[in-house]
């Protein structure tokens, strides 16, 4: 028992009839709390098992353990610590006697987020997803932006996972960026998705030892930036992450630091199917909302990936029946004196529709000409970028039922790189990175193939009724092989006037409900962007209807992750798991 100020008090039982039951339930103030009487202690604590709310009065205590018989979580009944990491700690009451009454403080812990913040901080180390998922919902209802949370799993991820950046903070990125444009009821599910993917994707991982810059005064960024190439180029990862954090130390902007590493992630092509190059892209993501004052621990979780990455130059696919890779090379050679060539006109180009046109159905070294042409006539190179990842979305929104299902994937990288070297070069428009816009263009040739025969685009429905549509779209992917009839929705929808804003929040919904697949979220958060940069041009419908169709032929899954989450948002509203009917927990 703890002594305690006794105007916080709250008489709870007789300390007889504790001592002859042996243990009590009391309600009081909306509390239900469990008494127990061992030996000469007396001992308050909440009812709800913390782990998922079993009755702990109905659990076995001995020995001064209390353990709850749902799913035999452990606890200290003195301290309230649990010996299980899945349940958190009990809750205790302080308790002083006074003569026969047991009084009780009910005050409030003292802070709340404090140790929400520890609990997610378990949840990751751990891989436990009901942990991360309570968290989430506890921290998103303290600060609803999401940015300490997901800070709290880009520290982690980039700490804990010694391979470095890969899948789980992709995908916490992708979902970070698309919480602002979801319903507020979804923003803690896609986050929560986004931590327990970053935790499945550290367990068993060794940790990360970071680098530290090299000693005394460093090189200049410019001399940095060139070793970091060539320490990639040989594959020597600690060589590179050595040069990268010595030119952070060195002053490099973070335009700087993007160009050394979106160069050294073009210096070959399509690095690992493009998913290199997208992960770089994302890591500055993350940056931008988290703060660049990460940017030592996040950018050194990147030379692992580029270093390793598989180079296209060395697949047979980008070499025969065609060398690409060698008309690559000789476009590369061409582009300073078609960026020379162009200057004067730049800004007033309006080829970009030839030039997709010229993408999708020409052939390789045709393609490169339409691309160096566009430069020549004045495309500025994000221009150019844009039109090669609509190129890249429209294989996607006629890609046919026809071919493999893992076929998808293949368009779907493409449309991701191009969207990240597109990205790229908003941020910063290196002319490194300009040869990126190439390879995928050269990507887009390759997936020809994939659209033989070609769906054809949807005809809107002039009749239909937005609302009506979007109240079918979840209904629609509860049922399997429904591609082309969520194509159909979207185009009706946005043909009949409906809200893209909507739309986009619908569809990402539909993503949050599903079970993760890091393919599926990479498409719908690139289709967003998409969507958004060409929202003042004829074909910003375009890559929604591609993430809807995707979507559509990578559900329905068995949902078993939405339940896990569901489950921590009704114990967050106090329900009661254990009963056929849930009730509050003010009602208990």
């Amino acid at each position: 028992m703890t002594a305690v100020a006794p105007e916080r008090l709250v008489r709870a039982a007789s300390l007889a009839e504790l001592r002859a039951a042996g243990r009590l339930v009391v309600h009081l103030d909306r509390h239900t709390l469990c008494l127990f009487g061992e030996g000469d202690e007396v001992y308050a604590v909440d009812n709800r098992c913390p782990h998922m709310g079993f009755p702990l009065h109905r659990g076995t205590l001995c020995d001064g353990i209390l353990t709850c018989h749902w799913h035999h979580a452990r606890f200290d009944l003195r301290t309230g610590g649990t010996f299980d990491q899945f349940a958190d700690e009990l809750r205790r009451f302080p308790v002083e006697l006074d003569g026969d009454d047991v009084l009780v403080d009910l005050s409030p812990p003292d802070d709340p987020v404090a140790h929400q913040r520890k609990r997610l901080r378990d949840g990751l180390e751990r891989d436990i997803p009901l942990v991360l998922a309570k968290a989430t919902i506890a921290l998103l209802e303290a600060e609803p932006s999401g940015v300490d949370v997901f800070r709290a799993g880009l520290d982690f991820g980039v700490a804990r996972r010694g391979g470095g950046w890969f899948r789980g903070l992709t995908t916490l990125t992708c979902f970070m960026n698309l919480a602002p444009r979801l319903d507020p009821g979804d923003r803690a599910g896609a986050l929560y998705h986004g931590l327990a993917d970053v935790a499945a994707d550290s367990a068993m991982e060794p940790p990360r030892f970071p680098l530290d810059p090299l000693p005394g005064r460093p090189p200049d960024p410019a001399r940095l930036a060139l070793w970091f190439r060539r320490f990639i180029e040989v594959r020597d990862t600690e060589g590179a992450e050595r040069a990268l954090v010595s030119a952070l130390r060195a002053g490099a902007s973070p335009s700087a630091l993007a160009d050394m590493l979106f160069a050294a992630a073009t210096d070959h092509r399509y690095l690992d199917g493009g998913h290199t190059l997208d992960f770089v892209n994302k890591a500055l993501e993350a940056l931008d909302l988290a703060g660049w004052d990460r940017a030592q621990a996040v950018l050194a979780s990147l030379p692992a990936q580029l270093a390793a990455a598989e180079r296209m130059e060395e697949a047979n696919s980008w070499r025969n029946p065609v060398d690409l890779v060698a008309l690559l090379e000789g476009a590369f050679d061409e582009l300073p004196q078609a960026l020379a060539a162009g200057a004067a006109r730049r800004g007033g180009w309006g080829g970009r529709a030839a030039v997709v046109e010229a993408i999708l159905d020409g052939e390789a070294a045709s393609t490169l000409e339409a691309l160096l042409d566009a430069l020549r006539d004045g495309a500025v190179v994000v221009e150019l970028a844009s039109a090669v990842s609509l190129a890249a979305a429209t294989r996607i929104a006629r890609f046919p039922t026809s071919n493999e299902f893992g076929d998808w994937d293949t368009a779907l990288h493409t449309f991701t790189f191009a969207n990240a070297v597109e990205q790229g070069l908003r941020r910063s428009a290196s002319p490194e990175l300009l040869r990126g816009v190439l390879d995928a263009a050269i990507s887009v040739h390759l997936d020809r193939f994939l659209n033989v025969p070609a769906t054809r685009l949807p005809t809107p429905d002039p009749d239909a009724d937005p609302v009506v549509l979007l109240e079918k779209l979840p209904r629609l992917l509860d049922r399997q092989q429904q591609v082309d009839e969520a194509g159909q929705l979207v185009a009706s929808y946005l043909g009949a006037g409906g809200d893209p804003v909507k739309l986009v929040a619908a569809l990402g919904s539909a993503l949050v409900r599903e079970n993760r697949n890091f393919h599926t979220i990479q498409c719908v958060e690139a289709a967003a962007r998409q969507h958004e940069l060409l929202a003042a041009t004829d074909d910003a419908s375009l890559p929604l209807l591609a993430a809807a169709r995707y979507l559509a032929a990578h559900a329905t899954t068995t949902r078993s992750e939405r339940q896990t989450f569901e489950i921590a948002h009704r114990l967050h509203r106090g329900e009661r798991l254990y009963e056929d009917e849930p009730a509050s927990a003010s009602t208990m």
